[in-house]
């Protein structure tokens, strides 16, 4: 029996002459390696099916294409070459290729005064796209910190206030009983609210970078938050993240003002769009905020989301 020649239907042409966007797999089980970690991710890999005759494009080609993540650490350069092989192996078919690798990054986080530490999670994503020659990337990050209401902060005060004036009217202060109120429940008959907050960023950076500054970045916006969520904790560090909230209060404007100046300002970014949402505790819905800056000048990535 001769052998067979097994059928290529995706070679063959299409019954109507169109292109198509974008056609590739979504959801791709991948290990990537960044910062010395091999983390598991999923991945969107696609092409532009721009020859309108053709049936479909290789999805195979596009996988293996995908093991050159494996080996090498995560860098703009490392997602230019597998987009460039995406491009190669669709010759005369795709002018256009795109990645999308969404994974959780760990990172080792100290307490805040005791010598405890403990993993934080971070959602991470890179997009690329690789369109008529042109690179593009962007970087996707969220982080979770705690908010203090400035104006709850103001009405919890002016509670204590008052409760101060009725509990020491026509009376003589004395130092240790003025100290002791202070440390008892009349001393803190009100308290504002806090909620857990989240942060999304989004940033484009040059395209000349040889790395991609994730931690640099989450470091930097934690740093302008002031109030980054904790791991392992000791009363003392418990006590150092209360006098963190008092110090830093803020409305979900201020929140996305101090990212916003951070962000502006760092060597390697240069265009951002950013989110913060306040998980309010005093309402049954959030408060959120938006900034960008540069991104409407900054070409974008055309890139589905799945």
């Amino acid at each position: 029996m001769s052998a067979l020649t097994l059928p290529d239907i995706a070679n063959q042409a299409s019954y109507r002459n169109l292109p198509v966007d974008w056609v590739g797999m979504a959801r791709i089980a991948i290990p990537v390696l960044l910062h010395g970690q091999k983390i598991a991710a999923k991945a969107d890999a696609g092409v532009s099916l721009d020859d309108g005759s053709a049936r479909g494009i290789h999805m195979s080609r596009l996988y293996l294409a995908l093991e050159k993540l494996e080996h090498k650490e995560l860098t703009p350069a490392l997602l230019q070459e597998v987009l460039q092989c995406f491009l190669e192996t669709h010759a005369g078919l795709s002018n256009s290729a795109y990645l999308h690798v969404r994974f959780e990054l760990l990172v080792k986080r100290s307490a805040l005064v005791s010598h405890l530490s403990g993993w934080r999670s971070y959602p991470v994503s890179v997009l690329a796209s690789l369109k008529n020659g042109v690179f593009h990337v962007e970087l996707n990050m969220e982080m979770t910190y705690s908010s203090t209401c400035p104006c709850s902060a103001a009405l919890a005060r002016q509670l204590i206030q008052q409760q101060f004036i009725d509990d020491f009217a026509n009376k003589a202060l004395q130092h240790a009983e003025v100290l002791a109120w202070l440390g008892g429940s009349n001393g803190i008959v009100a308290t504002p609210h806090s909620q857990r907050s989240t942060a999304q960023l989004h940033v484009r950076t040059h395209p000349d970078s040889d790395e991609f500054p994730i931690i640099a970045i989450i470091d930097l916006a934690e740093a302008a938050l002031g109030t980054a969520v904790q791991t392992a904790v000791k009363r003392a560090d418990e006590q150092a993240f209360a006098l963190a909230n008092g110090r830093n209060l803020m409305f979900c404007e201020d929140a996305a003002r101090r990212l916003h100046l951070a962000l502006k300002y760092h060597d390697e970014i240069e265009a951002f769009q950013l989110w913060v949402v306040h998980a309010e505790s005093l309402h049954a819905h959030d408060a959120v905020a938006q900034s960008k800056w540069n991104w409407d000048q900054a070409r974008g990535l055309t890139v589905p989301q799945s």
